[in-house]
């Protein structure tokens, strides 16, 4: 043998540790070698073999290791081989180790070890602290080692590593490590090499149980065969995989991962389970929180043994991915695993939403005819999937597969599908069916067909073609702007009429007269049924829908009975959509007797429904399609003497339609049918033909998508059991699968913008009547009859206290409403079932009633909040009227809201209603009204709130005003802000077209709660009170007064008569309004004039008028001191309000004066520049004036064809000019184009002068009255305005008009422009006025006297010439002579 210089004797290497010169990191000792000595492999590491010989060595080696002084500090790691251990050794091995605390692993290979050894082996792990890793191979440790090794390391907190390997520890010693580990929380591996896998069980039930985070690896070679792995767990990825166990250690392991929370994974594939097994498993997907991906393929699972997997996955909200191919299970199997992932009704909700890949399939699963049809229903209705695998099936036929994907063809979450080494899928269907799949459905990603015959056949490659066209990102196109439009082609006849107008027969009565062959089958079915259906059903409104070539109509009978009136609104017609109305009267009061109506009962009858048909038309501002209106007199038949009994209701009708000229377009033909015979109706069917044919080309076009849907709709109700409402998925599937312009093509589409045009169309559905779309609740109602007739319908006819408990002021618990909503929507037609609930929840329609604001919650933050319908609440008649407060610093105001038009408009019975909950909903949903009560009663709402008590009461026959009314201790303002800002904008947002006219109520009527017939007098209206403000001169302003009258009742008198302050009946908002309203005027006149504004103090800076929150007052000396300090203060800042008010008024009245004086020192320089023409024999300051409904507007500018105008003078006497009253003036024909040449630079110029003058002193302008026209558009357009004043004064100017001057002031400089051109315009325009006087006969000084009353003077001061009035001419003889032509 070769010498080896690294190979020392024994003697040599104990001095080299004793004297520490070699420094070593690990030592191996081999005991029972032939032949002792050191071999020193590295620099750290050496080998000592000891022969039979030397055995004493090893003790002595141990011996000097475990000295103190010689213990080398960097030794790391002992390993001992083949050593048969005595006790003294293994008390050496623990001094060593206890003395240095460096070493930090030991391996024990083939060593040997009795009883007492391996106890005292344990002590020495007990005690250890040190030591990291320990490991065992062959050392027979068996049970009892086990045993001895789990005590000690229960204790061990320093271990991290065991590795136990070729050594038979027995299920006992399993079962004692098992314990040890239940203790052990630092053990982080554990390697176990057993004899027989039944090991593994307990220790890694053991680890998942206590959620230890242990790497756990368990061998085992059974039987002399090769060995193999029983177990895995890495907790890096959280993965536990079992390869081999028997059935009682698999169930102990499924038991373990009911509550563990480590493991991500489980795989058990391979593995041979029973359905006991899968028993247990059940229960952990029901208890399990953590498992995400399981894999069970291969486990022999048969039906039984899915089934408890499929009701452990009911309950399961974690488990994403699932794998069961391979198994021996058949269609039941596939059938309940499938259940958990599918809905069976719109209704249902998916059991479980987290699973989101199954793959099932293999040569021994028979899916058959139940397992695909449990495939195509969960295909159809899952909404969570992602992957489906379908692994070498061989039960599945060409024609299946084909099914699986048409139903791919709706699903919009699977994006993988697996069909390797299914032998059916094969063949030109299945291609053509995957590329009819993939042409609808662009969500699907990747299809494995690998191992197919259809893949084998080389016919897959446009499939993966059109996958990658699908995930291509393609350019964004207008997805409105490319939709086309077209004509409508249904129309809707709305058939309006009181009770037993007979409407319905009427109805019915149409519907037979067209032919046939017109009529669809299964309308001629309704027919037939519909006198059944009359005859069980619950009166409501109808929907009658026939075929006239290809134009669909439908007739909406609306309800006669009064307590459906309040739904009426909701089925009233968009603006501008296809539809008309007849109103149906019947002559007879009642069909059952022969008692015929009067005249008038037949004009009020058809007034109602006429001034309803208004009131909600009257949504555009300009409307270029009114309704149109055919009349129907019914029960014709009865009447024996025809002319002389319809002869007054033919008159009352044509005063109706002279009445509402303008409003409605009345058809001319009044119709007189029986409605019983088809043949008395059929002038009025073709009637109907013609008028549906004429209004679907008048109004809008819509999308012709809109068209197809129509269709489309109807052809899915067909299929789906005639459904009445379909949910907002249902309508996307359905465009996806059937509307092209509506799909979505490539999965990197614009979502959203697909969405929001599949929304334009629902809308534009619901705007032609097709559809009831609720965009917020995701619902299209199909069935508007249903909708509106059984559910709406009922909801106003509940017989709450018949069937309820119903709290008080007309709250329902939510439990109770949906119960009684459940119990009134039961069809009553034998053998049919309820209608609503095949897709829809009672709770969809609570929810769609909150929608509509027909009822509200008590607390929306509440589930089971009470809910408030307004159609069950009762009149509080009888019930005192009173306020809360009477305290006598109480503030009282009121406002009184009045259609403006109230003979042609009303507030519909629907109205108050919805005022109610629309109310309740503002100012609950706002985020600072806490603490606001709400009560209501049928007419009246009354509120409390921050303070202030507010009554709202509906009033008048048909209900056409409405009292808004206030009491509060704080100030007039702040009370009146509330109402303006809160109240009054609610009800002008539900009035739809009903214009409001805003009037104030006396204050004592409010205080004393004055009863509405009597309050309504006591009104004044806001705007005229603001042009009063205005009309007075300014230092008047503060104190003017409003008188009222008195009011009494039988000679009782109720009110007496008093005025009131306009600054008490005005919040400070209103009052400073017509103050800057009367300084903007004066502004714009300044900029004309060229005159620099002073603005006077407070007019650019109004003072503030809102308060500070008030302050506790405590109940203390020092609380009440502060208290009254307080209230000073605020009496201080109310006075130093009224000095700054009266300050603002003066500056104002100064700043006038002065304007005042400088336009009158223009206009008379205009009107005297040039004495020389014709020595002034005419005046020279006329103006124009047009009659238009009964008033006179000022003409500020004129237009060629200007006809009916009449020419009046200005008395001219200096600078108190004015409007002559009683003047005849001269008619002017029609504006020639000379006059036109002459007069419209005069109209520019002069008459905005003029228009300043009279609107600035409008107290003197007397006369002028409605003619003043806006200044706002005279100043910046120099046109007239739309806009008028009351006999008061004028509305201001505002912001608008303001910018638009500074844009004109641009252009010119108003008078300041070049004198002579100026000069040469006034005398062009006063030779036309003398031309024209010539040409009218009225040349002389009495012919201008009598018809203009002015009369020809001379100032006696400076000689020039005047024409003036009469009165001037009286009282100012002493200034003027009069100086006859």
């Amino acid at each position: 043998m070769a010498t080896n210089q690294n190979f020392k004797d024994l003697q040599w290497t104990l001095q080299a540790i004793r004297s520490q010169n070699i420094n070593l990191h690990n030592i191996s000792f081999y005991l029972s070698q032939p032949a002792s000595g050191c071999h020193q492999e590295t620099e750290n590491s050496m080998n000592i073999n000891i022969s039979k010989d030397s055995l004493s060595y090893f003790s002595q080696f141990l011996n000097v290791l475990g000295a103190a002084q010689n213990s080398p500090s960097s030794l790391r790691n002992l390993e001992f081989h083949r050593i048969e251990w005595e006790l003294q050794q293994l008390k050496s091995l623990g001094t060593l180790l206890g003395n240095n605390t460096n070493i930090k692993q030991l391996a024990f290979t083939k060593n040997k070890f009795n009883t007492e050894c391996l106890w005292k082996l344990s002590e020495i792990m007990k005690k250890n602290g040190t030591l990291k890793e320990i490991m065992f191979s062959e050392s027979g440790l068996g049970s009892i080692g086990a045993g001895l090794l789990a005590s000690a390391l229960k204790g061990n907190d320093s271990l991290e590593e065991l590795q136990i390997w070729e050594d038979s520890i027995g299920s006992k010693g399993a079962e004692e490590l098992s314990k040890m580990i239940e203790a052990n929380t630092t053990l982080k591996l554990l390697t176990i090499f057993d004899s027989r896998s039944i090991t593994a069980t307990p220790l890694i039930s053991a680890v998942l149980a206590r959620n230890r985070t242990m790497e756990v690896h368990v061998w085992s070679g059974e039987n002399g065969e090769k060995s193999s792995k029983v177990v895995e767990f890495v907790p890096e990825n959280s993965t536990l995989r079992i390869y081999r166990l028997d059935v009682a250690g698999t169930c102990r392991v499924a038991c373990a991962l009911g509550w563990n929370s480590t493991v991500r994974t489980l795989d058990m594939a391979g593995v041979r389970l029973k359905s006991r097994w899968a028993k247990e498993f059940r229960w952990i997907l029901e208890q399990n929180q953590s498992l995400k991906e399981v894999n069970l393929s291969k486990t022999c699972l048969k039906d039984k043994g899915v089934v408890y997997v499929a009701a452990g996955l009911f309950k399961n909200q974690s488990l994403e991915t699932l794998y069961v191919d391979g198994n021996w299970f058949n269609g039941v199997g596939v059938e309940h695993l499938l259940c958990p992932l599918s809905r069976f009704s719109a209704l249902q909700c998916q059991a479980n939403v987290t699973l989101k890949s199954v793959t099932f399939g293999g040569g021994r699963t028979k899916i058959g005819r139940d397992g695909l049809a449990a495939i195509l229903q969960m295909l159809t209705t899952n909404q969570s999937m992602t992957r489906l695998g379908i692994y070498d099936d061989e039960s599945l036929r060409v024609e299946d597969f084909v099914k699986i994907f048409r139903s791919l063809e709706k699903n919009t979450t699977l994006r993988y599908l697996s069909l390797q080494g299914c032998k059916g899928v094969a063949g030109e269907l299945v291609l053509q069916a995957i590329m009819n799949t993939l042409q609808v459905n662009p969500w699907i990603e990747d299809i494995d067909l690998s191992r197919t015959p259809l893949q084998n056949a080389g016919k897959t490659e446009g499939i993966y073609q059109k996958l990658g066209q699908n995930g291509r990102n393609e350019p964004e196109a207008d997805l409105l702007k490319d939709m086309p439009l077209t004509a409508p082609r249904s129309c809707r006849v709305f058939f309006c009429g009181q009770e037993y107008a007979g409407k319905t027969t009427l109805c019915s009565s149409i519907a037979q007269n067209f032919s046939s062959s017109k009529v669809p089958y299964i309308e001629q079915v309704r027919t037939l049924v519909n006198p059944v259906e009359q005859a069980v059903r619950a009166a409501g409104m109808k929907i009658k829908t026939f075929k006239d070539e290809d134009t669909k109509i439908s007739i909406w009978n609306f309800a006669g009975q009064h307590e459906f009136y309040s739904l009426h609104d909701l089925m009233f017609p968009g603006h501008e959509s296809a539809s008309f109305f007849l109103i149906i009267s019947s002559l007879f009061r009642k069909p059952t007797n022969r008692e015929p109506k009067t005249a008038p009962e037949i004009e009020e009858d058809l007034q109602y429904w006429l001034r309803f048909i208004v009131s909600n038309s009257r949504k555009a501002a300009q409307q270029c399609l009114l309704p149109n209106v055919t009349v129907v007199l019914t029960h014709c038949d009865k009447i024996n003497q025809q002319s002389q009994n319809l002869q007054p209701a033919v008159n009352s009708i044509q005063r109706l339609r002279d009445k509402f000229q303008g409003y409605v377009e009345f058809y001319p033909t009044v119709f007189t049918v029986d409605a019983r015979v088809s043949a008395s109706v059929s002038r009025l069917a073709q009637h109907l033909r013609r008028t549906s044919k004429t209004i679907l080309q008048r109004v809008p076009r819509v999308y012709e998508l809109c068209n197809d849907l129509i269709q489309i709709l109807s052809d899915w109700r067909s299929e789906n059991y005639h459904k009445p409402a379909m949910k907002w998925n249902e309508f996307n599937e359905l465009c996806q699968v059937r509307v092209p312009a509506l799909r979505i093509r490539t999965r990197h589409d614009n979502k959203e913008k697909m969405e929001m045009r599949r929304h334009v169309i629902a809308s534009s559905l619901h705007h032609i009547g097709e559809v009831i779309y609720f965009h917020d609740l995701g619902l299209l109602i199909l069935d508007c009859e249903w909708f509106y007739g059984e559910v709406l319908g009922q909801l106003v006819k509940l017989e709450v206290r018949r069937q309820s408990s119903m709290e008080h002021n007309g709250f329902i618990s939510r439990k109770e409403l949906e119960k009684i909503l459940r119990g009134s929507l039961q069809s009553q037609i034998p053998g049919m079932g309820p209608k609503v609930f095949e897709n829809l929840e009672v709770g969809d329609l609570v929810r769609m009633m909150l929608k509509l604001e027909l009822c509200h919650e008590q607390d929306p933050s509440d589930p089971n909040s009470l809910l408030l319908i307004p159609s069950i609440l009762e009149e509080g008649r009888g019930r005192p009227q009173r306020w809360q407060l009477s305290s006598p610093e109480c503030v009282y105001a009121g406002r009184h809201l009045e259609c403006d038009d109230s003979s042609h408009t009303f507030l519909t019975p629907g109205f108050f209603p919805r005022l109610q909950v629309h109310l309740h909903n503002k100012i609950f949903g706002s985020r600072n009204q806490h603490g606001a009560t709400y009560s209501l009663e049928k007419y009246l709402i009354s509120i409390h709130i921050n303070g202030i008590h507010v009554r709202v009461e509906l009033g008048g026959q048909l209900g056409y005003y409405i009292d808004v009314l206030a009491c509060s201790m704080k100030n007039l303002t702040e009370t009146l802000r509330l109402l303006q800002q809160l109240i009054v904008p609610a009800i002008h947002s539900l009035c739809r077209g009903v214009k409001l006219t805003e009037y104030i109520v006396r204050p004592d009527s409010v205080r004393n709660l004055t009863p509405p017939r009597h309050r309504k007098t006591q009104v004044v209206s806001l705007l005229q009170l603001k042009h009063a403000l205005l009309s007075v001169p300014a230092d008047s302003m503060y104190d003017y007064q409003h008188t009222w009258s008195s009011v009494s009742d039988s000679g009782r008198p109720i009110l007496r008569a008093g005025f009131d302050l306009a600054r008490d009946l005005l919040s400070d908002d209103d009052f400073r309004e017509v103050l800057h309203r009367r300084y903007n005027d004066l502004y714009y006149l300044a900029m004309e004039l060229q005159v620099t504004p002073e603005s006077p103090d407070g007019i650019d800076q109004p003072t503030s008028t809102d308060e500070e929150p008030e302050n506790k007052v405590e109940p203390t000396f020092g609380g009440i001191a502060k208290g009254l300090e307080q209230v000073l203060q605020r009496l201080k800042i109310i006075e130093q309000e009224i000095r700054d008010l009266k300050q603002e008024i003066q500056g104002l009245r100064y700043y006038e004066h002065r304007l005042l004086l400088e336009l009158h020192r223009k206009v008379n320089y205009l009107v005297n520049y040039n004495v020389q023409i014709e020595e002034r024999k005419v005046p020279n300051m006329f103006y124009f004036v047009r009659t238009e409904n009964y008033s006179r507007r000022l003409v500020t500018n004129i237009i060629p064809g200007m006809a009916a105008l009449r020419l009046h003078m200005l008395c001219e006497y200096r600078r108190e000019m004015h409007v002559v009253e009683d003047q005849m003036g001269c008619e002017l024909m029609q504006v020639d184009n000379r006059a036109m040449k002459c007069l419209v630079p005069y109209m520019k110029k002069f008459m905005k002068l003029l228009t300043f003058a009279l609107k600035i002193g409008a107290h003197i302008a007397a006369g002028m009255g409605e003619m003043i026209p806006d200044l706002s558009r005279e100043v910046a357009h120099l046109v007239d305005s739309s806009l008028v004043y009351g006999a008061a004064g004028g509305l201001a100017a505002g912001a608008a008009g303001a910018a638009a001057l500074g844009q004109h002031r641009a252009k010119t400089r108003g008078l300041g422009e070049n004198p002579t051109t100026v000069q040469q315009d006034m005398r062009t325009a006063q030779q036309w006025i003398t031309d024209f006087l010539r040409d009218q006969g009225c040349s002389t000084g009495r012919d201008i006297a009598e018809k203009f009353g002015l009369w020809r003077v001379r100032y006696k001061d400076n000689g020039q010439i005047a024409w003036i009035c009469r009165r001037h001419l009286s009282i100012r003889a002493y200034d003027v002579m009069e100086v006859p032509i």
